[in-house]
Formats: C-alpha cells, sequence, structure tokens
C-alpha cells in the first residue's frame, strides 16, 4: 500500500505514533502482546519499519563501528587473529547493540580507500593493521570520529590498545639465544606483494610492515651475536610461511631456528619440515608469535598475546570511553613448547 507511514499504523492500532516507533526501537518498553499486534497491522499494511537513513540523520549517530584494515576482505574471516580480534571487538559493540562495518582499505589503491572512508556512515574506527600516515586515517580526523588503533602512539592524544612489540620479540630472542642458535631465518609478511612462485630474501630496510620491523628489532635485541636473514613467501599466511620455509630447507645454508613473525607463518613452516622427515625442536627450532588456538596442538613456541581481550578493550575504548583508558599496553609472554630446542652441532 503506497504512503504507508508510522502514522498509519498507530492510527490502525489506536495507539501514539511513539508507540509504533517503540515497538520496532524500544521493544523491552511494550507488552509483548501491544508488540506482536502492532507488527502485525503493520505486516498487513505493507509498512515494513521506521527508515534507517531517516533516523540515523535524526539521531546523528549511524549504529556502526568501522575496522579498517590494509588487507583483503577475506583476510578478516580466514586469518586466526584477525578472527579473534574481531571477535572480542564483536561482543562489546553487540552489548552496545552496534554493528561492525569491516573496511578494507589498500595499500596501493589510496583514492578508492580513502574516498570509502570520507563517505562510510560509521560513529567510530577500530585501525587495525595500518600503517601510520595512510590518507584515510587524516580523513577520519577531520571528519571528527573518534578512533582507537591497535598499534602504539607516544602522542598523549591518540588512544590506542597495543603491546610492546620490541620487548615481546626480545624474550622470544633471548630464548633462542640461551638454545645456542646463532643462525636464525625470519619468515616476513610482505605486504608489498612483491614475491612470485618462489620466495625472496629481502633486506631490513625492505620491510613496510610496522610490526614486523619492531619484532625484528626485538630479535636483534634479544639475540646480537646472531645473524638474522628476512625471507618472505609472501603475504602473511600458512602458504607462505610453507613457501618460505621450503626455500629455507632446501638451499645449502640451512639455518638452526626459523622464527615466523606469526603462528600461521611458523605453522607453515612445521609442516614445510614434516614433508622433509625433520622434527621441530630436534632438527630445527621454529618459533612463532601471537599463540593462535593452533599453536598449542602443534606444539609451537611463541609469544602469547591477548588477542580477543585486545578486540574487547578497542570495542570498550570506543563505545564506552569514561569506562576505560585511552592508552593501553598489554602484557605478553612466552610459550615455551617442544618446536624450541637447543642448536644442532654442525
Amino acid at each position: 500500500m503506497a504512503g504507508v507511514t508510522l502514522k498509519t499504523v498507530a492510527k490502525a492500532v489506536g495507539v501514539s505514533a511513539s508507540t509504533v516507533s517503540n515497538a520496532y526501537n524500544k521493544p523491552d518498553q511494550l507488552s509483548a502482546s501491544l508488540r506482536e499486534r502492532i507488527l502485525a497491522t503493520a505486516q498487513e499494511l505493507g509498512y515494513a519499519g521506521p527508515d534507517a537513513s531517516a533516523r540515523a540523520l535524526r539521531s546523528g549517530k549511524a549504529g556502526a563501528v568501522g575496522v579498517l584494515f590494509t588487507d583483503q576482505l577475506a583476510y578478516a574471516f580466514s586469518d586466526p587473529y584477525a578472527v579473534g580480534f574481531l571477535a572480542g571487538l564483536a561482543e562489546v559493540a553487540e552489548e552496545f547493540s552496534t554493528s561492525l562495518m569491516l573496511m578494507p582499505i589498500s595499500s596501493t589503491d589510496i583514492v578508492g580507500g580513502s574516498n570509502a572512508v570520507q563517505h562510510a556512515a560509521i560513529d567510530a574506527a577500530a585501525i587495525f593493521c595500518v600503517e601510520s600516515g595512510h590518507p584515510a586515517l587524516d580523513i577520519l580526523s577531520t571528519r571528527g570520529i573518534p578512533t582507537v588503533s591497535t598499534a602504539f602512539g607516544e602522542h598523549p592524544d591518540l588512544s590506542w590498545v597495543a603491546i610492546d612489540e620490541v620487548d615481546a620479540a626480545r624474550k622470544l630472542g633471548e630464548h633462542l639465544a640461551r638454545l645456542g642458535h646463532r643462525d636464525v631465518v625470519v619468515l616476513v609478511d610482505d605486504k608489498a606483494e612483491t614475491v612470485g612462485e618462489t620466495a625472496v630474501e629481502l633486506g631490513f630496510e625492505d620491510i613496510v610492515c610496522a610490526d614486523c620491523d619492531l619484532r625484528i628489532q626485538g630479535l636483534q635485541k634479544g639475540m646480537p651475536d646472531a645473524r638474522l636473514r628476512l625471507v618472505s613467501g609472501g603475504h602473511n599466511a600458512f602458504a607462505s610461511g610453507l613457501k618460505g620455509a621450503e626455500y629455507v630447507l632446501d638451499s645449502q645454508d640451512r639455518p638452526t631456528a626459523i622464527v615466523g613473525l606469526s603462528d600461521v607463518q611458523a605453522l607453515g613452516a612445521m609442516e614445510a619440515m614434516k614433508v622433509r622427515g625433520l622434527t621441530a625442536g630436534r632438527d630445527l627450532t621454529v618459533a612463532g608469535f601471537d599463540d593462535i588456538p593452533a599453536a598449542e596442538p602443534a606444539g609451537l613456541t611463541t609469544v602469547r598475546q591477548p588477542i580477543k581481550d585486545k578486540g574487547r578493550a578497542v570495542g570498550r575504548m570506543l563505545l564506552d570511553p569514561a569506562s576505560t583508558e585511552r592508552q593501553i599496553l598489554m602484557p605478553t609472554q612466552l610459550v615455551v613448547r617442544a618446536s624450541s630446542g637447543p642448536a644442532p652441532k654442525r
């Protein structure tokens, strides 16, 4: 029926327009029987409910938090770290009846990503794995949209929930040094996507991922006498860890330890060893970073960070800022398992 409005439904039911509005927006304020009668009448009249766009204009709220990350959309559903973080963030968003808008912004298509952020209907934004200096961050600031980052920032006006990446990796480096490792390959996420069919060795100046750079610095601090070589099989994933480890294990210059800067890469390295009849912790040490759920059953030595708690803290800071601090440094822990052992004698 053309022209049916909220007032039309109210007149048909014999209640006020605000009562009909409450049936959709504040159902707890009505009895179950009255709400069912209102919704049934609305359906008979062909009324679909209050217009979301109009409601947003009236309230000045979109009812959504944007989650920005410089990756493909599928990454949010496939990477265990991203899944854990988003699960924690979603718990808090659900508590405040707020939606999450996943916003992949390309590190190469700067214009496209910036336009998406410029026009996004969001009330706040979680900055998840976005390098500092991306134009999208300036756009959020210009629009006055509150943001919370997962990266540490020194400016007192910044809001963030992070870990000390350098110190966390230092703990792992010291562990490897105590085991006698002096020749270590580090599997690196190559966000520049310069890797082809085979893995490549990178220079320290080639690292474009800020977290990777900090973790490498931590490893260097923890084992200053070691030779660290950087190898990338591509984007952060199990397959790139597998490719990078294959390159390393099949070379004449095999290290005594492989460190994945994420658990997924380290698990890929363990798979490459398994195919070659090698045992992690005996023939070669493998270690990771994050302590995702798959790390424990694999016996992977890693650095644990509170992934889900980080998501919860970001959500709380965005949606209930008065209840929390603006800058939170979360703890990390070295978790030693069977995949790390003494450096084999050459």
